[in-house]
């Protein structure tokens, strides 16, 4: 069960329930979020729906292996942030962010990864974290950076894009990379 509740400097990161149902929609059907976002636009509030009621269950699961948190600043949904572990062996943990355009360039999206960083490898233990993005999407090119991961290749055409298929970028940090970082 995903129970923390966590926060940054300027940051609030709740786990997702059913109440932010309205947030998730405006969120997953902004045509700027969807540019990059393989999902693609709801058709409608009940396909949100269905969305949101796998990533509240997974919430709610007692051994929950995928952590969805909603991001507040001011007490506001900014946007939604995960990390999703793999296989318990590998200890490894992937993590996926989408904000409201207005929160762009802020740092907000940075802060949040950074804490969600913390929690793959102070609580969970992890060995490693993964993240991946479109090679042309800048922002989460600097974001990924700024937070200290390491980019570590590039999948050809592996993003089914409205534009097309795109190039992705393939971030990482290892445990002992973290470290680093905070002493």
């Amino acid at each position: 069960m995903n129970l923390y509740k966590l926060s940054t400097k300027r940051l609030s990161l709740i786990p997702l329930s059913q109440e932010e149902i309205q947030f998730v929609h405006a969120l997953h059907s902004n045509l700027e979020v969807d540019y990059y976002n393989t999902l693609g636009i709801p058709a409608s509030m009940e396909a949100t729906e269905v969305i949101m009621k796998e990533m509240v269950l997974e919430n709610e699961n007692e051994e929950t292996r995928k952590f969805t948190f909603c991001i507040k600043w001011n007490d506001q949904n900014i946007g939604l942030i995960a990390l999703n572990l793999g296989n318990k062996k590998y200890e490894i943990g992937e993590i996926w962010y989408k904000f409201l355009p207005e929160f762009w360039n802020q740092g907000f999206a940075t802060e949040a990864l950074k804490e969600m960083i913390s929690l793959g490898f102070q609580k969970l233990k992890l060995h490693r974290i993964e993240a991946g993005c479109a090679s042309e999407n800048i922002g989460s090119i600097k974001v990924l950076e700024k937070a200290g991961m390491k980019r570590e290749g590039l999948k050809r055409q592996h993003l089914p894009l409205k534009s097309g298929w795109s190039d992705c970028y393939e971030y990482g940090m290892l445990r002992e990379d973290y470290i680093l970082t905070i002493d």
